[in-house]
């Protein structure tokens, strides 16, 4: 099975505000830099037929498309679970033959063969999710051509999707498909896993500030 993957991207301002404390005036480069690290690996998963960005920031608009990705503006409102449904929408009718698959835009240290294996294994089901790291969330929903998407996404997202029906997905070696980036914390695990190039370079460019004002 092949998948129109949707990744929502927040509006900037918005973004990653749990990372405000740590990242400082570069906040929105951050956050833009780990959906474009995410969205870049994941365009390399040979699963992948087309890749959805739902956002109406120009900025991530810009930087996405430029990416190979396709736009889908008009966000409804009401927050992540009904732009994602939006996107799925579109993706639907433009490419009704492929699975519909949402992908966090928080993953900064993704890996396409990692992904592979998780789209890999969803493939066998007709809905199915990838908790993340600390199962309590979700990184990854993945409904079949034709089944019901149904997403469920955001706290405690993973007790919300099993009691919906949906699959479980456990395929081993995949925790750069389930390391999101919220917090410092976060950022930190993620970097020990290797970190994108632009999210790096952003991390690199945070410490050096941190650095020139240290006495």
């Amino acid at each position: 099975m092949r998948w129109s993957l949707i990744v929502p991207v927040k509006h900037l301002g918005l973004a990653k505000s749990r990372l405000a404390r740590a990242a400082g005036g570069l906040r929105e480069e951050l956050a833009l830099a780990i959906a474009c690290d995410t969205v870049a690996a994941a365009r390399r998963c040979p699963s992948v037929g087309t890749l959805f960005v739902v956002t109406d920031d120009p900025r991530a608009d810009a930087a996405l498309s430029a990416l190979g990705a396709v736009v889908v503006s008009g966000e409804p409102g009401g927050g992540l679970n009904p732009a994602l449904a939006h996107g799925a929408r579109t993706a639907r009718a433009l490419e009704p033959r492929l699975g519909v698959c949402a992908l966090s835009a928080d993953l900064p240290a993704l890996r396409p063969v990692e992904l592979e294996r998780v789209l890999t294994a969803a493939a066998d089901h007709e809905r199915s999710f990838l908790a993340d790291s600390p199962r309590v969330g979700t990184t990854l929903l993945a409904a079949a051509p034709g089944r019901p998407f149904a997403p469920a996404f955001e706290g405690a997202s993973r007790a919300r999707h099993l009691a919906g029906g949906a699959h479980e997905l456990s395929p081993p070696n995949v925790e750069s498909v389930r390391r999101d980036v919220d917090t410092s914390e976060d950022l930190v695990s993620a970097t020990s896993l290797g970190l994108g190039p632009r999210t790096r370079t952003l991390v690199g460019r945070v410490s050096t500030r941190e650095a020139q004002k240290s006495p």
